[in-house]
């Protein structure tokens, strides 16, 4: 029952699943509320609901772009997502964009297990820091017992959802008015650049472990399909979910999420939006537990990088509490006001990981073409090496090309205010790093790496029998 696999390969044998799974288990993973409160950024800013509905609905659908074709290389690599980086950045190399991939996995659940705990609470007795202790001890059990057990729970949770927030949805069109704002201004555009790259950036964060819940279907199953149904499910929920938060925050004075949630589903029936606050709470605990599984995966391997780790249920759960236990610590030294801080979050998470997806998605699809020597990536005297400069100077580049086009709260680079405010990083960062790594990939000798992924393959085939 309790899964065996950490950071290393799948065998063919052990492969199972159908590839429309990966539709309800990225829409359940995308519809929490921490995707509702991005839906509050621009109201806050000062954007109508229509620009903030469109700005929502441009960034999520370009960030998920980026996120459902990771999906295509977990049956093709048999790996977790972030271990693959071994191959752009090299062994220890790839430890870089851990540091970062690590910061976003505790992040978000932090957002997520204080959003759960304040619904909770409404509820039921017991204060924020009992809930903390108790949905966090729940998460952990989730993610150890592991992959199917994940897939199984966010596969039903999506009938709940559909039905409860079907209703909520419909209900909050009939009772609300959304507020008239000025006629769009130069700030107006500032504002719908930076709530597109917030939802950009929210999306993007998952690439972080898409392959994660891939990894164990058949290696033959269809790329596209792969990629559709995660596209799907994670597009529709977000687009669906952070314009209902941009509904909720242009028509109430002060948009909280529980509350919001509460005042509307109770109009429709008496105590339906309290019940619709206890299936969201649910649902913020089963993406926490998704979070901790990736968490744990990327932590292991960076771990391994410098010390060999022996994948056993015992390193894996060693890994899984100690990453729940730093969330638990930085979500009771959180401020009460979080809203400020998660939109600078959000915003941090797409700068870090745009030069990492722009590198790792332009080496599977343009320079290596999914061609990998598996064994070579647990091997730091193998092709990849320790340290791949071809990787590590794309990313760099890349997210230094980003900073004078940054737009947060605390820093607005010089290149950002000299065109307006207008945050365009994302753009410069995926050209840059992906372009770069595209010319440095000519470096790579190719004909010596399919001797080595045909006897990687060979070895693999051993294994199998």
């Amino acid at each position: 029952m309790i899964e065996v696999r950490s950071i290393d390969y799948v065998p063919v044998r052990e492969r199972h699943g159908k590839v429309w799974h990966q539709g309800p288990f990225w829409f359940t993973g995308n519809f929490v509320l921490t995707t509702m409160v991005t839906g509050f950024i621009g109201p806050s800013l000062g954007l109508s609901l229509a620009r903030s509905v469109a700005a929502v609905a441009l960034g999520a659908c370009f960030g998920t772009f980026f996120m459902a074709f990771h999906a295509n290389q977990g049956p093709r690599m048999g790996l977790p997502q972030m271990i693959q980086s071994r191959a752009q950045f090299g062994i220890r190399g790839a430890v870089v964009p851990f540091a970062a991939v690590v910061f976003v996995y505790v992040g978000f659940n932090v957002f997520n297990v204080v959003l759960a705990a304040q619904g909770l609470t409404t509820v039921l007795p017991g204060g924020p820091r009992m809930w903390y202790a108790i949905l966090i001890a729940v998460a952990v059990v989730l993610a150890v017992v592991g992959h199917d057990l994940l897939h199984l729970v966010q596969r039903w949770l999506t009938y709940v959802l559909f039905a409860v927030f079907g209703i909520i949805t419909v209900g909050a069109l009939v009772q609300l008015e959304p507020q008239q704002v000025a006629a769009s201004t130069s700030h107006s555009w500032t504002a719908f650049l930076i709530v597109f790259c917030g939802a950009a950036g929210y999306q993007i964060s998952y690439a972080v472990y898409v392959s994660d819940y891939s990894r164990y279907l058949p290696r033959d199953v269809s790329s596209r399909k792969v990629i559709w149904w995660t596209y799907a499910g994670a597009a529709l929920s977000a687009v669906w979910l952070m314009s209902l938060g941009a509904l909720l925050a242009s028509s109430l004075p002060a948009p909280d999420a529980i509350g919001s949630l509460r005042q509307v589903g109770n109009t429709i029936v008496p105590g339906f939006g309290t019940f619709a606050v206890i299936v969201s709470a649910l649902a913020l605990i089963t993406i926490m537990a998704v979070n901790a599984y990736g968490a744990m995966l990327t932590t292991t391997s960076a771990v391994d990088a410098f010390r060999p780790v022996r994948p056993t249920v015992r390193s894996r759960v060693t890994g899984i509490v100690a990453i729940e236990l730093m969330v638990l610590i930085v979500a009771l030294l959180l401020p009460e006001d979080y809203l400020g801080s998660f939109n600078d979050f959000v915003l941090m998470m797409l700068y870090f990981l745009i030069p990492w997806t722009a590198v790792n998605l332009v080496d599977f699809y343009f320079v290596r073409r999914g061609h990998y020597a598996i064994t070579a990536i647990f091997d730091p005297k193998g092709i990849y090496g320790r340290w791949s400069w071809q990787g590590l100077t794309a990313y760099v580049v890349g997210f230094t090309a980003m900073v004078p086009f940054f737009t947060t709260s605390f820093y607005t680079g010089p290149l950002a205010e000299a065109i307006g405010g207008f945050d365009i990083s994302f753009v410069v960062g995926l050209a840059v790093g992906g372009l770069l790594y595209l010319l440095l990939g000519r470096t790579i000798d190719l004909d010596a790496e399919r001797v080595a992924v045909a006897e990687s393959e060979a070895r693999l085939e051993g294994e199998r029998v």
